[in-house]
């Protein structure tokens, strides 16, 4: 069963979370729902530092037993910084996705574009009804 996903962040179709950090930057994330469907994370290919992004584009990849799955980015950016410790333990997305877990942190081009991504009961509707 998921974990209640934390209220502090915004959710993407596409179950990635972003959280403004507050100084013009976002820190990205896939979440709990996402980890479960694709099983254990065995390996994430993480983003150049500088690269450019647009909204919906990939940003990284995912990588479990199951499948291979893009990481799209919430909102556009900058990569200003990756989770280097994915490389040695990709299972932290599997034990703390909404912590430890985390995958990139981009500089906003758009903040404007966060209120238009699923706030967290929305998100749980969301699922539900993709569920049915």
């Amino acid at each position: 069963m998921s974990k209640i996903n934390p209220t502090d962040r915004r959710y993407s179709r596409e179950h990635e979370w972003v959280i403004d950090n507050g100084n013009g930057t976002a820190t990205v994330g896939i979440t709990d729902h996402a980890q479960e469907l694709l099983t254990d994370i065995v390996f994430v290919e993480l983003p150049e530092i500088g690269k450019q992004v647009k909204q919906m584009e990939p940003v990284a990849v995912v990588e479990s037993v199951k499948s291979v799955s893009d990481v799209y980015a919430p909102v556009s950016g900058e990569v200003t910084e990756a989770n280097r410790k994915l490389e040695q333990n990709p299972e932290l997305i599997n034990e703390d996705p909404y912590g430890k877990g985390w995958i990139v942190r981009l500089r906003m081009d758009n903040p404007e574009e966060l209120p238009g991504l699923m706030e967290a009961a929305d998100y749980e509707a969301f699922i539900a009804a993709e569920e049915h």
